[in-house]
């Protein structure tokens, strides 16, 4: 049964039917095409069989018939099974009942594997099933469909940044101290000494900024909290701009946009994946120029008036949160918060010696926190101070010193949780299905 598609393409009548896949076969009409995929389903209608190929750009209604391609190769289709892997050629014809507006009659085809026993069949598996067998659920069309959002996620990231005149440094994944304590550090020997994983990139863009002006660093950062609820992951992606000579306003501007553009370019570009999702994209459409901007003591008065427990000096957890932003139509903006409930780094807010220049950008649908931005304190002497009153070893901070020493400037960024803003974006209910293979306090298998 063997074919010499593989090796030898076909004319097909197609200027290059190598080039042809599901996501672009609308090129193709009326020409044959040859494509590589895996069966997503087969079923079969006396002398026809229906074949959904996947191919990992889209899946297509694949028609076939003995007279076709064969008594022989039309039984042998009969009898896949989930997940098989082939090679098919065929000719592209519109069909308006499909998805995808196109469907492919079948001339030849190449069984290259055939799949016995598929673990991950039709029938419904629990989590905890499938997340033992994530290496093979990924393959089921949501998650497809959710892996494909988040690919466009990740460019829309770097095509803003990088479309605005910023240049991507890269933070190390090793650091000898920590960015926001050291309490949910994971640590590793280092040869001699220890290391730790780092919880963010932010310092070290810190440093680039103070070289390049505009820097946005984009990686894994770890957390080792114990948490195990639905937003938390131990390991995850964060994209952390920085910005030489930018103020909190400066900051809540450029995160504004940035959210906005992400957001918009997404449910353009993946409003197919989106609808596999069953997202509703009347919230994601809302979210437009300007977002609310509220200070802290307004969000503590939006609690208190929804018969919430809360008082100056309370951080917000996800509760509360999700009741703040369910006052609002798109993402709030909570800045100038107490500045004894943040990180050592952020400035002083010099209006209100209790507070610090902060913002929080708080997505709605109970999503929560999706970025964490401030103006940096620049003064070499309050940083010092910070540092010792949050019993940080300072000799592990003289090079971050140094860059107040040596031409310091006001400065701003903030960080960009990725799985977080996936997770929002497709409305999952759990952060664990944004990343291919999510690291949680109990998961780290496979």
């Amino acid at each position: 049964m063997s074919l010499k598609i593989l090796r030898n393409p076909i004319d097909s009548g197609a200027e290059n039917p190598d080039d042809a896949t599901i996501e672009n076969i609308s090129k193709f009409e009326g020409k044959k095409v040859i494509l590589r995929g895996w069966v997503q389903n087969i079923r079969s209608s006396g002398k026809i069989a229906f074949l959904q190929l996947r191919d990992g750009t889209g899946t297509i209604q694949c028609v076939a018939a003995p007279n076709d391609v064969g008594e022989a190769k039309f039984e042998h289709l009969k009898t896949l099974s989930l997940e098989s892997s082939l090679v098919i050629q065929g000719s592209v014809k519109k069909d308006d009942r499909s998805k995808i507006g196109f469907e492919i009659i079948l001339n030849d085809i190449e069984i290259i594997y055939k799949t016995e026993d598929w673990p991950i069949g039709k029938k419904e598996h629990g989590v905890a099933f499938l997340m033992e067998n994530r290496h093979l659920w990924l393959r089921s069309s949501k998650q497809v469909a959710l892996l494909r959002v988040r690919a466009e996620i990740v460019r829309a990231i770097r095509d803003y940044f990088d479309g605005r005149g910023f240049y991507l440094v890269d933070s190390p994944i090793l650091t000898p101290n920590a960015c926001e304590g050291t309490s949910t550090l994971f640590e590793t020997p280092y040869f001699d000494s220890k290391a730790y994983l780092t919880q963010s990139g932010q310092l070290y863009a810190e440093a680039s900024a103070m070289a390049l002006s505009k820097v946005y660093c984009f990686g894994p950062t770890f957390r080792a909290e114990k948490s195990k609820t639905r937003r938390h992951l131990a390991e995850f992606w964060m994209v952390e701009p920085e910005v030489a000579f930018m103020d909190l306003k400066g900051d809540m501007d450029l995160a504004e946009d940035f959210v906005e553009y992400v957001v918009q370019r997404t449910i353009r570009n993946r409003a197919y994946e989106l609808s596999i999702l069953e997202r509703d994209l009347s919230v994601l459409k809302n979210v437009k120029k300007p977002f609310p901007r509220i200070r802290y003591e307004e969000a503590i008065d939006i609690l208190l008036k929804k018969d919430k427990p809360a008082k100056f000096g309370d951080d917000f957890g996800g509760d509360e949160e999700t009741v703040i932003s369910e006052q609002f139509d798109r993402p709030v903006m909570i800045h100038r918060y107490p500045k004894h409930i943040k990180a050592f780094y952020m400035k002083e807010d010099p209006e209100d010696s209790r507070l610090c220049l902060c913002v929080d950008v708080i997505a709605p649908e109970g999503v929560g926190e999706i970025i964490g931005g401030s103006q940096r304190e620049e003064n070499l002497e309050i940083l010092r101070k910070k540092i010792e009153e949050h019993k940080l070893p300072p000799a592990a901070f003289d090079w971050y010193m140094d860059l107040r020493k040596y031409g310091s400037v006001p400065h701003a960024g903030f960080g960009l949780g990725l799985e977080r803003t996936v997770g929002w974006i497709t409305g999952v209910p759990h952060v664990r299905e944004t990343a291919p293979f999510p690291r949680m306090m109990d998961k780290i298998y496979p």
